[in-house]
């Protein structure tokens, strides 16, 4: 019999994830118990995090603040200006480092006596059972008494008629484009598209963004998406309520055709705003570069799960109970594959509460109340909790208030333009908190601890001193004086 036809032996664990992102975390604390481990990679090894996600863009972009300081010296009478720039060499260093990193892993998992490294796609052949379908482990099957299914998510190409025939970028082609576009068209108004927007902007592209929703942002709070979108105006050429809907390439120049999105209440084109969509044209926009950032599909399709007893939705996200399990018996799933939060500290958390919940005598649901998202873009935003129109939307009592960073001496300084927007019930309790301006990222922390570990109420942020005259004072005034009663009322409310 040849060799090729030989049955691979089945091989047995205690533990075995699919993925080497967040579920790594996992593994490692199974290992640490003694438990032997499989980790199942078709990629390089860290996950979407790592090499085509957060750490490659937040280190771009911090090139884009180093560049956007310095020309903006001038505000401060500081003369400053910028003689060159190696664009190609800021992508490259960046992502050496961050291939450096993987590679780092893999050493590690390829020297350590507890997990066990497959290369390929991992394919269910039932519940707990696993083979390698392809790559340098083709071939491999294994089981395990439990299984995790930590495999992320991918871009998602809307149906654009003609886009197979257009060679476009995904944000994992754009984090490693070494030439600059003299002219980008992106395709999508969410974060990945607001994040590389303002990265190739800052270093001279000029860049188009069209959008489906009425704001760029459109998961963020309404009044910090539309502040930014108004930022974003003055900076790009933004066509906000528009959907693409063919594209083509000729020449070295891609157009995009775009119409009024017919499920939003008004339309900006080019950055103005031009009325309903009713009252709108279609519009055609060009560019050398094409970009769809269009939102993420989850890697849930080469999985085979038909062989298994594990839901999806109608997107295709795994579907868990509270606890982060599946419907098929000893399969868990965590990370961007769930489709609850797609961010990197969000699985990390939902790691966390897998560690607990295999090791621990009593399992606990993962608590999402008070998880924060950030952009990295300029200006900077973030927020955590309830936004006003689920608070709207679900008949609420609720109060408000708004503070703008220049009412601050430190903000003032600064000439940051920006605000945090709070939520309240009236009891005081904290629903929400919205950041546009700089630092968001870290002043939303502050508003996290204390619906986290704190009463989570409006006194947890009074009640605590400030650092005079810090950059946080604007959130304690944020939070301190009268609020507005939410939901169309007139009356105050003083927490």
């Amino acid at each position: 019999m040849p060799l090729a036809a030989v049955a691979s032996p089945m091989q047995e664990f205690d533990f075995l994830v699919i993925g080497s992102g967040s579920g790594l975390d996992v593994a490692n604390a199974m290992a640490g118990r003694g438990n032997s481990v499989a980790v199942v990679e078709k990629g390089r090894l860290g996950g979407t995090c790592l090499n085509r996600g957060c750490i490659p863009s937040k280190k771009l972009l911090y090139h884009a603040e180093v560049m956007e300081t310095i020309e903006g010296a001038g505000a401060f009478e500081i003369d400053a200006e910028v003689t060159g720039v190696d664009f190609a060499e800021i992508v490259r260093k960046v992502n050496a480092d961050v291939s450096g990193s993987s590679d780092s892993i893999r050493r590690g998992l390829r020297s350590s006596d507890s997990h066990d490294l497959f290369e390929g796609t991992g394919t269910f052949v039932d519940d707990r059972t696993v083979e390698i379908v392809d790559g340098d482990d083709e071939g491999a099957t294994l089981r395990a008494d439990t299984v995790l299914v930590a495999t992320g998510t991918r871009p998602s190409i809307p149906p654009i008629d003609g886009i197979e025939d257009v060679d476009y970028l995904t944000s994992t082609e754009a984090l490693r484009l070494e030439t600059l576009p003299d002219r980008l068209v992106i395709v999508g108004g969410g974060y990945i598209a607001a994040e590389l927007g303002h990265f190739f902007g800052t270093f001279g592209s000029d860049v188009t963004i069209v959008g489906r929703r009425e704001n760029l942002l459109p998961e963020a709070d309404e009044a910090v998406g539309e502040a930014f979108t108004d930022r974003y105006a003055d900076r790009f050429d933004v066509y906000a309520g528009y959907e693409a809907v063919a594209a083509d390439e000729s020449d070295g120049e891609v157009t995009i055709e775009a119409r009024p999105y017919p499920e939003v209440d008004s339309v900006r084109a080019g950055g103005e705003p031009v009325g309903s969509p009713e009252e709108a044209d279609d519009v055609t926009v060009t560019g050398d570069t094409l970009l769809v950032a269009a939102g993420r599909r989850p890697n849930t399709d080469a999985l085979n799960l038909a062989a298994t007893g594990v839901e999806t939705d109608e997107r295709g996200f795994v579907e868990t109970d509270e606890y982060l399990r599946t419907d098929a018996d000893g399969v868990w799933a965590l990370g961007d594959v769930v489709g609850e939060y797609l961010l990197k500290h969000s699985a990390n958390h939902e790691a966390k509460a897998v560690v607990r919940n295999l090791l621990g005598d009593e399992p606990e649901p993962v608590d999402y109340s008070a998880m924060p998202f950030a952009v990295f873009a300029s200006p900077e935003v973030a927020g955590v909790g309830a936004r006003e129109r689920d608070l709207r939307e679900a008949d609420a009592e609720y109060a408000t208030r708004t503070y703008a960073y220049d009412e601050t001496a430190r903000g003032s300084a600064m000439h940051a333009d920006g605000f945090v927007k709070v939520l309240i019930d009236l009891d005081g309790t904290i629903e929400g908190c919205h950041i546009i301006g700089p630092e968001a990222s870290n002043l939303i922390e502050e508003v996290v601890v204390a619906m986290t570990a704190g009463s989570g109420t409006v006194a947890d942020i009074r009640e605590a001193v400030h650092i005079h005259p810090a950059l946080s004072e604007v959130v304690d005034r944020a939070f301190s004086g009268q609020f507005s009663r939410g939901g169309g009322h007139d009356h105050q409310h003083h927490g």
